[in-house]
């Protein structure tokens, strides 16, 4: 009889992290939706945005202390972590040209939602030391990685073979356009100024800036968004399967989660000569 010997999710929220990420999401929520509910056009409430990233952080750092990812877990956060950072220059400055996009998701696929969550949050930091792009925006990048990570587990559990890797791909899709929906909320208030027919209306209407907003959004998307949809899914459809399967196996025998015993030299020494007396 075989033995498991992988766990379902290397890591699993506990209630009180669930709360915690449940109310700095919501708060997050709002520094991306703030353009269409500010009534006053001297407000700027993206400091309350801003303040959940390290709460967030704070987040990830308690799990770690009490002991939620064990050393080997914290190993592989670092290394898938390491290998997103490095992917996403690859695409700068080339249009939609993102190559990160397909690892998180199959990453998150694997060792579960709460586990992407913290890998898409530590690789936009991971990646902004690495380019240079720290700046306000950078929160923005964080929460709506850790999001895509975590809406993963939209993708039941139960698909196997190649209808695993068609649902894999139409999220991949999904995500693309979620990402630059995010990124143009946060870029649109600031960017077009307030002279043009697509410029934010600090106070404005909700109706009017919304109409603007989707104006201006589809207009990036030609640029950006659909061009990302394309190249993600394509590597999912060309590298899901080998990825898929290489990620399982390492979860299978890394044996996460499985606590680590130190047994004395000696002792081992003495079990090992036993039998041996014993045929003798």
């Amino acid at each position: 009889m075989k033995t498991q010997l992988r766990t379902s999710n290397i890591v699993s929220f506990t209630a009180a992290s669930a709360v915690t990420l449940l109310i700095v999401s919501t708060i997050s929520l709002l520094g991306f939706l703030w353009p269409f509910f500010v009534t006053s056009d001297s407000s700027s409430p993206q400091w309350i945005f801003l303040a959940c990233a390290p709460i967030a952080l704070l987040l990830f750092f308690t799990k770690v202390s009490n002991g939620d990812l064990d050393a080997k877990s914290v190993a592989l956060l670092a290394l898938l972590s390491a290998l997103i950072a490095a992917l996403r220059p690859l695409g700068t400055g080339a249009v939609g040209i993102e190559p990160m996009w397909f690892i998180l998701i199959l990453s998150a696929r694997v060792f579960g939602p709460a586990f992407g969550f913290l890998l898409g949050a530590l690789s936009m930091v991971l990646s902004a030391f690495i380019t240079g792009g720290i700046g306000p925006w950078l929160a923005y990048q964080s929460f709506a990685a850790a999001w895509i990570g975590l809406g993963v587990a939209l993708i039941p559990g139960r698909l196997r073979g190649r209808r695993e890797l068609v649902a894999l791909i139409i999220y991949g899709i999904l995500a693309a356009q979620f990402f630059g929906i995010a990124m143009d909320l946060q870029f649109w208030p600031w960017y077009l100024g307030v002279d043009s027919q697509l410029s934010y209306i600090p106070g404005g209407a909700l109706a009017e800036n919304f109409d603007r907003f989707i104006t201006y959004h589809f207009l990036s998307a030609l640029a950006w968004d659909i061009p990302r949809a394309i190249f993600t899914s394509v590597l999912l459809a060309i590298a899901g399967k080998p990825v898929l399967g290489a990620l399982r196996r390492a979860q299978t025998r890394a044996r996460f989660m499985t606590p680590i015993e130190f047994k004395d030299a000696q002792t081992i020494s003495e079990r090992e000569i036993r039998p041996s007396a014993i045929q003798r």
